[in-house]
C-alpha cells in the first residue's frame, strides 16, 4: 500500500504553501513545504505516556526543530522548550534530533500546549488553521467507590480532559458533584473504562443528563438601579439596557453593544456592566442551563461621583439580567443528534416507527451494499439505549451511527418537565 502511496498520491513538494494568519498584523501568511521557510506546525493530539510523560503529536509543515530549541504557541504568546523529539512506531518511542518538515513527531518537555495550537518560529509567528470541537451534549454525575481514591480520580480526569477536547469536567457548585460531559454515551463508557483500565479508579457513576440549553425569542428594555449604603462609602450603578436575541442564529456568546452618549457612564465602568452580563449567561432564568447567545444593548444610565465603582456596575448588569430575561420569552433548547441506521429491509418499518415514537425526523432512506440506510435528525433525550433497542429490533443485525448536529427548541411539554425536575432538584 505504502508503495501505492509513493507511487500515485502527489509530493507534498506539489502542493501549495500552507495559508494562516499572521498573529502581528492579522494579515494572510503561508509556509512552503521546506527546510529554509521558517518552522510552522500544528499539535494534533495530546497523550499520556506512563513513562515519557505528556506527548504532543505534531505535524510540522516548514522548516526544522531541533531538539533543545524553544518554540512559539501562538495561543498562549508563550515560548516552550521542546527537550526531547520522539518518532512513534505503535508503542515504542525512537528518540530523533530534528523533527524536518513534512515529518509527524511527538514533543516532550512543554508546559502548555493544547489539540490545535499552532507551534512555531518565535520571530517569525502565524497561526494556522485550527480544529472546531462541539460544545458536549451529555453528562453524568461520577464518585470513586473509595475514599482513598478522590485525589487519584482527580489527576485521572485531569489527564483524560487534557488529551480529548470534547470532553469536560467540571464540579456541580449546588450538589458538589463531579460532572463529567462528552459527545454521547459511548464516549462517556469508553472513559469510565480507561479509568479503570489505565489509570486504576474504580467509579460509581449517576444516570445519563441531556446538556440544555437556554435562549430568548423576545425583546424587551429594563432600567436597573442598584444602591446600597451601609455608612461610610456606598454602591451605585443606574443602567437601561435593552435585552434581545441574536440576529445571527450561528453565532454564540454575548454580543454587547454601547450607545451611551455624552458621558452620562464613565467609559471605565463600560466593561464592567458586559462582564456581569456575560457571567451571568452561565445560568439561565428557567432552568440553570447556560444561555447560548444575547445581544445587549447599554442605551443610557447614571453615576454617583463617589459611590460608583466598577464593582456597583458589574452587579448592576447581573442583576438587569436577572429581571428582564423572564420577560423576554426564554426558551430552552435541546441538542438534536443526526442518526444514520444501517438495517436490512425486513427491519425497516420497525426501526422508522421506533425512530417516530422517539420524535425523530427521518430525512432519507438510501441503499447501500443490500441493506437500507435511514437518515434522521433525533432529540438526544430520547436516545439513551437505544443501541440495545436497535438490536432487539432487528435481531442484531442493524447498526447506527450518531453525530451532534444542532440545538432546537424544546417542545412545551417537554420543557415543562426539564424545569420542573431542574426547580425540584434546587429545592432538594
Amino acid at each position: 500500500m505504502l508503495d501505492m502511496v509513493m507511487e500515485i498520491l502527489p509530493s507534498p513538494l506539489d502542493t501549495e504553501a500552507i495559508e494562516g494568519i499572521n498573529p502581528k498584523t492579522d494579515q494572510p501568511a503561508s509556509r512552503k513545504p521546506s527546510y529554509d521557510e521558517p518552522f510552522a506546525a500544528l499539535a494534533f493530539k495530546i497523550a499520556t505516556d506512563p513513562f515519557v510523560g505528556r506527548l504532543c503529536f505534531t505535524r510540522a509543515y516548514s522548516g526544522s526543530l531541533p531538539a533543545g530549541s524553544y518554540v512559539l504557541n501562538t495561543r498562549s504568546g508563550n515560548k516552550e522548550r521542546i527537550s526531547r523529539i520522539f518518532q512513534m512506531h505503535a508503542n515504542k518511542q525512537n528518540q530523533i534530533e530534528e523533527l524536518g518538515c513534512g515529518d509527524i513527531a511527538a514533543l516532550v518537555g512543554f508546559k502548555d500546549i493544547k489539540t490545535g495550537d499552532t507551534l512555531c518560529d518565535e520571530k517569525h509567528p502565524i497561526v494556522l488553521e485550527s480544529m472546531d470541537f462541539p460544545d458536549p451534549v451529555i453528562g453524568i454525575a461520577i464518585e470513586p467507590k473509595t475514599q482513598a481514591d478522590v485525589d487519584k480520580l482527580g489527576i485521572a480526569l485531569g489527564k483524560l480532559a487534557e488529551e480529548d477536547p470534547t470532553f469536560q469536567v467540571k464540579t456541580d457548585q449546588d450538589s458538589g458533584q463531579t460532572i463529567i460531559s462528552g459527545m454521547g454515551e459511548l464516549h462517556l463508557d469508553i472513559i469510565i473504562d480507561r479509568l479503570k483500565r489505565e489509570f486504576k479508579v474504580e467509579c460509581n457513576q449517576g444516570a445519563p443528563q441531556v446538556a440544555y440549553k437556554e435562549t430568548i425569542t423576545g425583546s424587551v428594555e429594563h432600567r436597573e438601579v442598584y444602591k446600597k449604603q451601609s455608612g461610610g462609602r456606598g454602591k451605585f450603578a443606574d443602567i437601561v439596557v435593552r435585552i434581545e436575541p441574536v440576529a445571527d442564529k450561528e453565532k454564540e456568546g454575548l454580543e454587547f453593544v454601547n450607545e451611551i452618549k455624552g458621558g452620562n457612564i464613565p467609559r471605565e465602568f463600560i466593561p464592567s456592566v458586559e462582564k456581569g452580563f456575560k457571567e451571568a449567561m452561565g445560568t439561565g432564568v428557567l432552568a440553570g442551563y447556560p444561555v447560548d447567545s444575547l445581544k445587549v444593548t447599554l442605551l443610557d444610565g447614571s453615576f454617583h461621583a463617589v459611590d460608583s465603582d466598577q464593582l456597583s456596575f458589574e452587579i448592576a448588569g447581573k442583576m438587569a439580567y436577572r429581571s428582564a430575561l423572564p420577560k423576554a420569552n426564554p426558551v430552552l433548547l435541546e441538542p438534536i443528534m443526526k442518526l444514520e441506521v444501517v438495517t436490512p429491509e425486513e427491519s425497516m418499518g420497525d426501526i422508522v416507527g421506533d425512530l417516530n415514537r422517539r420524535r425523530g425526523q427521518v430525512e432519507g432512506m438510501d441503499d447501500k451494499a443490500g441493506s437500507k440506510v435511514v437518515k434522521a435528525k433525533v432529540p438526544l433525550s430520547e436516545m439513551f439505549g437505544y443501541v440495545t433497542d436497535l438490536r432487539t429490533m432487528s435481531s442484531g443485525r442493524a447498526t447506527s451511527t450518531m453525530e451532534f448536529s444542532h440545538f432546537d427548541e424544546c417542545p412545551k411539554n417537554i420543557a415543562e418537565e426539564v424545569i420542573a425536575k431542574a426547580k425540584g432538584k434546587v429545592e432538594a
